[in-house]
This record gives structure tokens, sequence and C-alpha cells, in this order.
């Protein structure tokens, strides 16, 4: 070897230095992640409802535990879905379960509403105007459903169609402990 071809001590040129530092970022990552539960906190969100009242997550569901539904009139998967979410509804809001039917910025109003009127929609139903799906993630997958505790932290997102017995034992327990 010349002396200008030398590697100086300690200076690796190995690319096994570049996969040891991506597994030692990966495993504090997940050790982050798993430390906190992987859970967020809800964002501040307001919502229109139909009736044209005003609810926010940080004032009006806060101490609550809620489901927020990302939705569309022209989504299959989400009408094939709207009658068990309203059964889920129907079986937990007894015990406080609180239930946001948001409607996606695309959906025209009048197609929400009537959706709304003719399936008799027992919980509050929202139209997005872009702002809360978001402040949620950037939502553009419908449905996207997030199961919400009493503390304001996002337990679960589905999205896509929740499996309903999942979800049932996910309230069970999030109510117990409201």
């Amino acid at each position: 070897m010349s002396e200008n071809s030398q590697v100086s001590p300690g200076r690796s040129k190995s690319p096994l230095r570049y996969i040891v530092m991506a597994v030692v970022a990966g495993v504090i990552a997940c050790t982050g992640y798993f430390a906190f539960g992987g859970q967020q906190r809800v964002p501040d969100a307001t919502f229109t409802l139909l009736s044209g009242q005003k609810i926010s997550t940080s004032t009006d569901l806060k101490g609550k535990v809620y489901l927020i539904n990302f939705w569309a009139t022209d989504c299959e998967t989400c009408m094939k879905e709207m009658p068990a979410m309203v059964d889920t509804y129907n079986r937990f809001k007894g015990r406080g379960l609180e239930f946001v039917a948001v409607a996606m910025k695309y959906d025209a109003p009048m197609y929400v509403t009537n959706y709304a009127q003719t399936r008799n929609l027992p919980f509050k139903v929202a139209m997005d105007d872009g702002s809360a799906a978001k402040q949620f993630g950037n939502v553009q997958l419908t449905p996207t459903t997030f199961v919400v505790d009493k503390d304001g932290k996002i337990l679960k997102r589905y999205v896509g169609e929740p499996t309903f017995s999942e979800l049932d034992a996910l309230l069970d327990k999030a109510l117990n402990a409201a």
C-alpha cells in the first residue's frame, strides 16, 4: 500500500458501519414507540355538524371515550360498515360512547345529509372542510376510524372496516376505565 492510500485508524470505509448505525437508530425508534405504547394524543380539531353546530375534541369531547369515523357516501366499504357502526354505537352509547362520523371534503353535503336522514344515523354527522382530515394525519383513505380514550389518547386507528369484535373489546376496556 502506498502512503496516500492508507486508511487512518478509526476511520473505516466499510458499509458495515452504516448498517450498525441504522440498526441502532431502529432499536432506539422501536424502544421509544413501545415505551409510549404507540399512542398519540388526539389533535385539537373542530367539526361542523350537519346542523351547523361546532364541536371540538379539546372541549366538547374532552374526558369522553369516542370514535371519529372519516367516511364518504361514494365509498363502498363505508356503506358496508355503517350499519355495524350504528350497532356498535347503540350498544355502547348508554355507557358514554360518543361518535362523530366525518364526511370527507369532496363529499357533496346534500348526499351526506340525505344519507344521514334516510338511515336515521343516531350519532353526530359532520362535514369536513379538509382541516380535520389533515389534523388526523392527512386521512385520505375511507373509512378511517380513530378510537380515542377519556385522556385524549388515540388507542387505535383502523383503515378500512374494523374487526368489530376487536373494536367492541377495545371500547369495553376504554369505557370501563372511564
